[in-house]
């Protein structure tokens, strides 16, 4: 069997996360590219942080340069007359291809049947369950509505992160597939009846829970390239006890293959879908050069592979929004940076949007990576990008590891 380098692999990886297509040469931002796009990667993430743009909108720009307009993810998802996104669960809130909605009903029927974890509790209470029945006769006669249109009554709330019981109702019968999401307005949620948000010809045959499990494995592994062992199932979120059995099954019939690669732990066993084959062979060719430079989000699906970034990139991702201030060792909303084939450093920007200002709380280079010109004239280009995408006019770099690298940036900008 032969072993694949490194830069084979990781060229793979890039390009079916869309990734490796040089800046300023992206395709226009049309509702069908962005579409492609999430249908590539499967899904992207939602995410209601902004200290910069939402995770979303992050990811698409990731690919797409400044010329994507986050309206067009918003049309995608919301427009009755051009649906073709919903929001689902995938690897956690996502919007997905709406054609794949079907693979939401084992969850559904799981959460009326059986009780989702979230809600096993709450749903065995007559007085919810009467509250949820009245939420859902509301949008029955008045359409869709969003929390805000419900009064919060006068009593404490002592869990359920604070949320009033009008809220809970809402999100137990979206879980149980008796609402959908008709759109958003300030990014509140707009919820309405299944019949008045899926279209109509959509196929809502039903799978079986294995069926929907193997499918997403298959979904994982493709938009992953290259894998380890669990990263097809870690790509939605799947428990490895349960995708492992999986994995093996779809390795006996063909659909995932068993290849040897050169990691950076050395020659190891790894996955590729089927039909990705081709694409590892181009790359093993080198006819799939890596020649982007971009941010990456803390959520970003190149992220759902649990250790590959370890093992491929020798890079530790590391999402601290959550953790507190002082135990940092980065900042607070982390962007790694991902330069041609390598992960070459992360920064944590803030948008002032009365300003249009862009800070850059701090910018640290990976050890061993030199900020030479090369490096810095295409983050520049990448930094002038963001900056434009975001609407900013201005740039602020508080605090660079190395120190020079910030005077580098600034004066190339």
């Amino acid at each position: 069997m032969s072993v694949y380098p490194l830069a084979a692999l990781r060229a793979l990886a890039l390009h079916t996360q869309r990734l490796d297509v040089p800046n300023g040469q992206e395709a226009p931002a049309s509702r069908e590219t962005v579409y492609e796009t999430v249908n590539a990667l499967g899904g992207v993430q939602i995410d209601t942080l902004q200290r910069v743009s939402r995770a979303q909108t992050l990811a698409l720009w990731s690919r797409l340069g400044s010329g994507y307009r986050p309206q067009t993810l918003e049309d995608l998802a919301c427009n009755p007359s051009d649906r073709r996104l919903f929001e689902g669960w995938f690897h956690a809130a996502c919007y997905l291809p709406l054609r794949e909605y079907r693979y939401q009903m084992p969850r559904h029927r799981k959460t009326r049947e059986d009780g989702h974890a979230w809600y096993a509790a709450w749903s065995r209470s007559p007085e919810n369950l009467a509250l949820a029945e009245l939420v859902l006769n509301r949008i029955r006669t008045e359409g869709g509505l969003r929390v805000s249109d419900f009064e919060n009554p006068p009593r404490p709330r002592a869990s359920w992160w604070d949320w009033k019981p009008a809220k809970i109702a809402l999100e137990y019968l979206y879980a149980s597939g008796k609402l959908e999401i008709a759109g958003r307005v300030n990014f509140q949620r707009v919820y309405d009846l299944p019949e008045r948000v899926l279209p109509a010809g959509l196929d809502l045959t039903e799978p079986t829970p294995a069926e929907r499990d193997q499918f997403w494995v298959l979904r994982g592994a493709k938009a992953l390239g290259v894998s380890l062992p669990r990263n097809p199932g870690d790509y939605s979120w799947m428990p490895v006890t349960r995708s492992r059995a999986i994995v093996r099954q779809l390795l006996q019939e063909g659909s995932l293959v068993e290849i040897e690669g050169q990691t950076l732990r050395g020659v190891e066993p790894l996955l590729v879908h089927r039909e990705n084959l081709p694409l590892l062979a181009r790359a093993a060719q080198g006819e799939l050069p890596a020649r982007r430079t971009t941010l990456l989000n803390p959520w970003d699906s190149f992220w759902w592979a649990q250790q590959r970034d370890e093992v491929l990139w020798g890079f530790e991702h590391l999402i601290e929004a959550y953790v507190p201030a002082p135990k940092r060792k980065f900042g607070y909303y982390l962007m790694p940076i991902l330069h041609r084939d390598r992960l070459v450093g992360r920064l944590d920007p803030r948008l002032e949007r009365p300003k249009k200002l862009l800070h850059l709380e701090s910018i640290h280079l990976e050890p061993g990576v030199e900020p030479d010109e090369e490096l810095i004239l295409s983050l520049a280009q990448t930094l002038r990008d963001f900056m434009a995408f975001h609407q900013a006019d201005d740039l602020r770099i508080a605090h660079s590891n190395p120190p020079d690298l910030a005077e580098k940036l600034l004066r190339a900008l």
